[in-house]
């Protein structure tokens, strides 16, 4: 029978419990999250769809794919979960289209293509089948990706994502229309730069990513009941898509969890743009991700 999976109490008290111990003088070497800097991958590229694509591979065990959010590369979105996630499974981190050190084809982005590219480098690393988890943007292409590709996927974790215009409110779409790189968390900016072989491009990629968002058109219902992967649901209460909306999707998927957990857009993985005050103290997602991930 199709549940919903509350945790919500449960965080209410993981987060009093990690402000107990932020005032102890001698804190537990368990809430603390090692570096992602201090974890070497194993890197490469991958000719894709016309696209040199670059991938990097953590750990050893069953495949888990990390699909960065807009504007971002593997590590702003990912680089806080990546070290306890890799303890137990295989990650395979990508960087999609026009994003970090992945090149550009003369097309509009799309999340249609880029979960045609993703499944693409999966057949090229040899992996037939794998878990994926996918924030905000990359949730979409995540969703595409059990859509399209059902036989490639086992389990998917969205997180932060909508499937239609009213997941978000107008004030986003409008912002959209007009958003330029001045807008951009400079937090994205400085990653693309570090890593990309062309600085230049970062202002061709914040275009198409704004393209994208301001000409999003509604997915239809039928899209979203026609996925068979079990999947749970992640997204912050005061999020940039509606809790209404995510309860929505998840009685649109057929075997669906949902998770609404305390804070904004990211925070309950870490996300680049919110760690000012989080340091490495490791993020609240990770328990019911791993969760999701072992269930029988």
């Amino acid at each position: 029978m199709k549940h919903l999976a509350v945790y919500i109490i449960g965080i209410v008290l993981l987060l009093i419990s990690c402000s107990v111990r932020k005032n102890e003088t001698n804190e537990g070497a368990s809430s603390k999250i090692a570096s992602v800097d201090s974890i070497i991958p194993k890197t490469g590229y991958s000719e894709v769809n016309g696209l040199k694509m670059y991938y990097e591979i953590y750990g050893e065990g069953e495949p888990l794919v990390l699909i960065h959010g807009g504007g971002s590369t593997i590590q702003t979105t990912f680089g806080q979960v990546i070290p306890e996630l890799s303890k137990h499974r295989k990650l395979i981190g990508v960087e999609l289209q026009a994003h970090g050190r992945t090149s550009d084809r003369n097309t509009d982005l799309t999340f249609e293509q880029d979960a045609d590219d993703t499944a693409m480098l999966l057949k090229n690393l040899g992996i037939p089948k794998a878990d994926f988890l996918g924030f905000s943007n990359g949730g979409m292409t995540t969703l595409q990706l059990a859509i399209r590709h059902p036989q490639l996927v086992n389990r998917i974790i969205v997180a932060s994502a909508l499937y239609k215009r009213s997941g978000a409110p107008p004030e986003f779409w409008e912002f959209m229309k007009k958003a330029t790189l001045d807008y951009m968390p400079q937090q994205y900016k400085d990653a693309y730069v570090k890593v990309s072989s062309n600085p230049q491009g970062l202002q061709n990629m914040h275009d198409k990513c704004a393209k994208r968002m301001a000409e999003f058109k509604d997915w239809k219902e039928e899209q979203l009941k026609s996925i068979t992967a079990k999947t749970l649901l992640i997204i912050g209460d005061t999020d940039v898509m509606t809790p209404e909306h995510a309860v929505e999707m998840y009685r649109l998927i057929p075997n669906c969890q949902l998770a609404i957990v305390p804070g904004g857009h990211g925070k309950y993985i870490g996300e680049i743009t919110t760690i000012k005050d989080q340091g490495h103290r490791v993020p609240l997602a990770i328990p019911m991700i791993e969760e999701f991930l072992d269930e029988k």
